[in-house]
């Protein structure tokens, strides 16, 4: 059974976390006397890096979608043409993909502002667009697990490896202990086979997230695209929160500025209401 996006995304928010599958994995009644959800997580647990397999499959490049990203190209590239009126490039009909980290370098007159800062105001006319980020939760989660997991794994082993090699001096008195380890060692060089193939599997789909974005992968790989992608989303919320300072402070002085108007007229009208 193929499963859509929609389905794996649910299996991976059901995924059991670590303190279940303790749980689970010290459990020796009858699994029949256990609940729907409890015999699910047994099933799933069946399955080496089963949460890093869906996530993988989740996120894979060849599955990249992300309407309100598309949304967001579009809206940059408006602003380009319209800020280029007049100009060759004021009729472009794309862009790189690192250009998007450029939009903080164009700066206004007061140096404050970016062009970043007039992009965001002018995204707030489609509101829908203004969380896009959480489209692509999954790819970051997925980088980030993959990772996580490789660098655990590989130190671990290399640190059995050199026990294994140390124990080797011991003589007769570490056979046991050395069976025992080589034992370990052979089932964790498979677990990190499996690893290497789902890092492996990554590579593979690399060059179609770049192609994605119309970059040329050999350029622009599949690393350094997440990485704009997720540097841009830093720089849009903090280009956010500043108009937020901004507008909040705009209103202040209006406030004061209404407040100053007020006070001569209430004086003025006083006056007049004094008694003679």
């Amino acid at each position: 059974t193929v499963l859509d996006v929609d389905q794996v995304d649910n299996l991976i928010k059901f995924c059991p976390t670590k303190e279940e599958m303790e749980t689970l994995k010290n459990y020796t009644g009858d699994k029949e006397c256990l609940g729907k959800c409890e015999q699910c997580f047994l099933e799933m647990m069946k399955v080496p890096k089963v949460e890093s397999k869906f996530l993988l499959n989740f996120s894979s490049p060849r599955r990249f979608e992300s309407p309100k990203l598309e949304r967001v190209m579009q809206t940059v590239l408006s602003l380009g043409n319209a800020l280029n009126q007049g100009t060759a490039r004021g009729v472009a009909i794309g862009f790189r993909l690192d250009s998007l980290l450029k939009l903080k370098e164009t700066r206004a007159h007061n140096s404050r502002t970016t062009l970043l800062h007039y992009w965001q105001i002018a995204s707030e006319k489609v509101p829908e667009i203004l969380d896009f980020d959480k489209e692509l939760l999954h790819l970051k989660a997925a980088t980030k697990a993959l990772a996580e997991e490789m660098q655990v794994v590989s130190k671990g082993l290399e640190k059995v490896e050199q026990e294994l090699t140390a124990s080797e001096n011991d003589g007769a008195i570490s056979d046991g202990f050395r069976k025992s380890l080589k034992s370990f060692l052979d089932m964790a060089e498979a677990e990190v086979r499996t690893l290497a193939s789902l890092y492996s599997e990554v590579g593979c789909n690399a060059d179609s997230l770049a192609h994605y974005f119309n970059e040329d992968p050999t350029r622009c790989p599949f690393q350094q695209v997440v990485s704009i992608i997720f540097n841009f989303i830093m720089m849009f919320k903090r280009a956010l929160e500043e108009n937020s300072k901004l507008v909040e402070m705009e209103r202040k002085k209006a406030k004061e500025a209404d407040k100053d108007k007020v006070l001569p007229q209430r004086r003025e009208l006083d006056g007049l209401l004094a008694p003679q």
